[in-house]
C-alpha cells in the first residue's frame, strides 16, 4: 500500500513540474524569435520580455545618453548652483539607467544599444521624443551664462518630456517587470525635474 502512495505521489510530481513547464513556455510566447528566453539564476532581470521592451531599452538608451552629454555640458558654461545641482543629479540618474538597459538587451539575446544618435535625431523630428539635433547641441555649447542657462533648460525640458512619452509607451505596451518599473520611475523622476526647470525658468 506505501508503495502505491509513494508511486502516485512521484506521478503527481512529474505531472505538475510538467504542466508547470508548459505554462512557463506558454508565457514566453511573446518573446521574439532569435532572443533568449534562458536566465541564470544568479540574474536579476525578468526573461519575459516583448517588442516594446526591446524598443524601450534601444531608443531610451540613446536618449538617455544625450542627457548625459548635456549635464556634463553646464560645467565651465554656468555658476547658476541649481543648474549645477540639477545636471548632476541627471546624470547620476541617467547613467547608471543606461547600465541597465544595455544588460536587459544582453540578457534578451538583443543587439547591443548604441549612444549614437544620429538614427533617433533623424527620427525625431514630429516623433516628440524631444532628441535634440547635432546642430542643437552645436549651438548649445557655444552658449555660456544666462543665455546658456536658459536653452538648456528649455531644451532639457523638452527632453525630459520626450522621454516621459517614450517611458509612458513602455508602461502601457511593454511586458517585462523591471524595465516597466524603470519606467515609472522616469515619469516620476522626470516631471519632477521639469516642474523644477520651469520654476527656474520662470
Amino acid at each position: 500500500m506505501r508503495t502505491k502512495l509513494v508511486a502516485a505521489l512521484a506521478v503527481a510530481t512529474v505531472s505538475a513540474f510538467l504542466v508547470a513547464g508548459c505554462s512557463s513556455d506558454s508565457s514566453s510566447e511573446s518573446v521574439p524569435a532569435g532572443s533568449s528566453s534562458s536566465s541564470s539564476a544568479s540574474s536579476n532581470v525578468s526573461e519575459e520580455f516583448n517588442d516594446a521592451d526591446a524598443m524601450f531599452a534601444r531608443m531610451m538608451y540613446p536618449h538617455h545618453a544625450q542627457a548625459v552629454d548635456m549635464a556634463e555640458m553646464v560645467e565651465g558654461r554656468t555658476d547658476n548652483p541649481e543648474i549645477l545641482t540639477l545636471a548632476s543629479a541627471i546624470e547620476a540618474a541617467q547613467q547608471p539607467e543606461m547600465d541597465r538597459m544595455a544588460a536587459w538587451l544582453t540578457e534578451w539575446g538583443q543587439p547591443a544599444p548604441s549612444s549614437d544618435m544620429g538614427e533617433m535625431s533623424g527620427m525625431d523630428h514630429g516623433s516628440g521624443m524631444g532628441m535634440m539635433s547635432q546642430q542643437d547641441m552645436d549651438a548649445l555649447t557655444a552658449l555660456s551664462g544666462a543665455e546658456f542657462d536658459r536653452q538648456w533648460l528649455t531644451m532639457m525640458i523638452a527632453h525630459h518630456t520626450g522621454a516621459i512619452e517614450m517611458a509612458n509607451t513602455e508602461i502601457a505596451d511593454g511586458s517585462n517587470a523591471d524595465a516597466q518599473q524603470m519606467a515609472r520611475a522616469i515619469v516620476t523622476t522626470q516631471q519632477q525635474e521639469i516642474d523644477t526647470m520651469r520654476a527656474l525658468l520662470g
